[in-house]
């Protein structure tokens, strides 16, 4: 079967990007739209978007495709390792792609590309491994000569709803363990980073994914919409905000769904807390990808004692980090997705300024770039102190006890992730039991995240787990099998 490259459609235009449907790349029947370049702010492709019809052919492909079956496991799992292969052939197409549509730096998207290839194989080794249990059912009564085992059996087709902010890496999180459990997937990614998923979409084409198990639908919450509305589809995987998430939610119904959403991410460091390996740690964590990803640290949560110490050492480190073109290999930081978030966020340092914050780090907003920022003395009722910033903007606050700061970070209606420096077991396993968070990391940042964790939160942030060993069991369900002898 021919398969074209998803940006090589149109003759006039070769950086157009189409669907993939049933195997094949055709131009969209809805709407053109730009994509930009982030930094530029200057279209650097096009997008088509996807109609009713289209949608409704991914939905029949992909039902079509998991009807007829999946590859075996030992098969999915070559599949997912061929695509790992080929796409550290092809890390510097990603990197261009992310640095333009997604503003990412080198160093950014070098680290998303990376950690995909990791996803990608761990995927490959949960397809070869999916397993049940075996049941004991002689020792319940009346039930000798009956055995009982489970199967993990694939749900059917998966819908993947992914953000700009990892348009690689989250991607893979939701599409490579879907198929490794043997699920058809349909794509939506965000339409502000388009190009990586198709790049992405067109490695598994290459890897040897069958068609069907794999479809790229672009387009608004509309795409979305329509498909909810297919009770074909059988599980829905979002990542993205709050909101969103409870729309989705409600349209879901009795179907399954798992859904990584909004936080406000928190560190806390204790008066024991060693500071030489904390502060550069904290740095990456609230600055890289501009601050955009969900578990960036918003509230540095500093024990009094160290406040002076803290804030001079930080604003140093902070006022050191390049920012502008994330084409220059030396930029630490990069634009925001859009101009209009750049704005946004200025607008809420400046509330906070004039609220009485004291701006350590931070400057003059240069179109969608902001610079590297770090304010004190924030107050709670402020919105950079009580909602989602996703910028790149850290906020110290002082405690007293550790009790005062667990009671901060439970405030807030999220619950996605916390870090935690001590050297004090007693204090670890406290906070690790009384926070009200998916991941409790003790000596590392709200951000420590590790590809093969159970990676997820509670309350506004969400419910259900990423990571491939978890995600697998998340997109399957378990059925009973018995056998009597007679």
């Amino acid at each position: 079967m021919d398969r074209q490259p998803a940006a090589v459609l149109d003759a006039a235009n070769p950086a157009t990007y189409g669907l993939l449907i049933d195997g094949q790349w055709v131009m969209g029947a809805g709407p053109r739209v730009n994509v930009l370049d982030k930094f530029r702010l200057q279209p650097c492709a096009s997008l088509t978007l996807a109609d009713a019809s289209q949608i409704r052919q991914a939905v029949d492909s992909a039902q079509a495709a998991f009807r007829a079956g999946a590859p075996v496991a030992y098969e999915r799992g070559q599949i997912l390792e061929r695509a790992a292969h080929i796409l550290e052939e092809r890390s510097a197409e990603f990197v261009r792609a992310m640095q333009l549509e997604a503003g990412f730096t080198q160093s950014d998207a070098l680290g998303e590309v990376r950690r995909c290839v990791q996803t990608m194989k761990l995927s490959a080794e949960e397809a070869r491994r999916l397993a049940g249990d075996v049941i004991p059912l002689a020792g319940a009564p009346g039930a000798a000569g009956r055995t009982g085992f489970t199967l993990r059996v694939p749900l059917g087709v998966v819908l993947a709803v992914t953000p700009f902010n990892s348009p690689l890496n989250t991607v893979t999180h939701k599409v490579a363990p879907a198929f490794a459990a043997g699920n058809a997937v349909i794509l939506k990614p965000s339409t502000n980073t388009p190009m990586t998923a198709c790049l992405l979409a067109e490695v598994l084409l290459a890897a040897g994914i069958p068609r069907g198990f794999l479809s790229v639908l672009h387009g608004s919450a509309e795409v979305v919409r329509l498909l909810q509305a297919d009770e074909r589809v059988r599980f829905f995987a979002f990542t993205g905000s709050t909101e969103v998430g409870r729309a989705i939610q409600q349209a879901a119904g009795l179907r399954r769904t798992q859904m990584e959403l909004g936080s406000i991410a928190c560190t806390i460091l204790c008066d024991d807390a060693g500071l030489d390996a904390a502060l550069p740690k904290i740095v990456n964590a609230g600055y890289r990808k501009a601050g955009q990803v969900c578990t960036s640290v918003q509230l540095l949560l500093v024990h009094e004692s160290l406040m002076q110490v803290v804030e001079t050492r930080l604003a140093k480190l902070v006022q050191a980090l390049t920012f502008g073109d994330p084409m220059k290999p030396d930029t630490f930081v990069g634009p925001l997705i859009s101009q209009d978030n750049a704005v946004r966020v200025e607008s809420w340092i400046e509330e906070a300024v004039k609220g009485g914050a004291r701006l350590l780090a931070g400057g003059p907003r240069q179109g969608a770039v902001i610079p590297p920022t770090l304010l004190t003395n924030v107050g709670h009722e402020m919105k950079v102190g009580c909602e989602e910033i996703f910028g790149p903007v850290v906020c110290i606050l002082p405690f007293k006890t550790l009790d005062q700061a667990i009671a901060r970070v439970n405030a807030t209606p999220y619950g996605l992730a916390t870090g935690l420096f001590t050297n004090r077991l007693s204090d670890a396993m406290r906070a690790a039991q009384q926070l009200e968070v998916g991941g409790v990391h003790v000596n590392e940042t709200s951000s420590s995240r590790v590809d093969l964790m159970p990676y997820g939160g509670s309350k506004d942030s969400g419910f259900g787990r990423e990571g491939p060993h978890y995600a697998v069991r998340e997109m399957t369900e378990e059925r009973i099998v018995t056998f009597t002898t007679i």
